[in-house]
């Protein structure tokens, strides 16, 4: 898909407006069929190549300027300003963007799980119990999986696109608890009913309105003064048995940088 012109002069006011004690590199931009709203840009010598996700081929151009500040700042290392993120945030959060995102990757992508019953946990059996006990049976996904590989970082995860919650493979074991699965579906369950959320610059993925505050009293077994650092510390000891550790980078600096 050709460009408009207008965008390379995008990622050059990006460049110039951060400030950068550097020669300007050469930007060369295009719009890419993403699965998703993937963007990237990639330093190769002088010419700093960048593709924008074409679901944003439509935005205003105040929405690609917030894209652009943000890639140019990750390439080199920088923070890119509060109003570029909460620029781009409310568009991708919108109403009347959403939907079209999430249509998108169901077109253009596959669950990487493994639709297959588990050894140990029957996950569909979980979440007919808990969504009729904490739901009324409103939570309505279109598959629940396992990961198609062991994950090192990831114990489970709700796509909205797709409407599936995917679980990590290696929690299928008879050495984790029953309440560690049953907590890990359940807070996926609550990305379903409590959707991403914008907050000027940041993402709020568990709201303290609704998620957490639904999340503790479950954590707690319907009483919010129960102690719920115990059974946290269960969980984390549970899962450092089926050999979980370390955390996930943020972002990225260097030759690459994606949103």
């Amino acid at each position: 898909m050709k460009p408009p012109p207008a965008l390379e002069r995008v990622f050059e006011r990006a460049f110039r407006r951060l400030g950068l004690n550097r020669p300007a590199p050469v930007f060369s931009a295009t719009f890419y069929p993403f699965a998703g709203l993937r963007s990237s840009i990639r330093l190769r010598g002088n010419l700093a190549a960048a593709r924008v996700a074409d679901v944003l081929e439509a935005a205003p151009v105040v929405v690609l300027d917030a894209v652009a500040e943000i890639l140019v700042a990750r390439l080199f290392g920088r923070t890119p300003s509060r109003e570029a993120r909460a620029v781009y945030l409310r568009f991708v959060l919108s109403p009347a963007i959403r939907p079209r995102i999430e249509s998108v990757r169901r077109c253009r992508s596959r669950p990487h799980s493994n639709p297959r019953p588990g050894r140990a946990f029957d996950l569909g059996a979980i979440f007919t119990r808990l969504n009729r006990r904490y739901f009324t049976g409103r939570i309505s996904v279109s598959g629940l999986r396992w990961s198609a590989r062991p994950l090192r970082t990831v114990l489970g995860h709700y796509d909205p696109g797709h409407g599936t919650i995917t679980v990590n493979r290696c929690l299928d074991s008879p050495r984790v608890p029953r309440y560690v699965l049953d907590y890990l579906v359940f807070h996926e369950m609550l990305h379903a009913e409590f959707p991403v959320e914008p907050n000027g610059a940041r993402r709020v993925i568990h709201s303290r309105s609704g998620h957490w505050l639904v999340e503790g009293a479950f954590i707690c077994g319907g009483s919010m003064m129960a102690s719920v650092e115990r059974r946290r510390a269960l969980r984390r000891q549970s899962l450092r048995r089926e050999g979980f550790g370390g955390r996930r980078g943020l972002g990225s600096v260097g030759d690459l940088a994606h949103l």
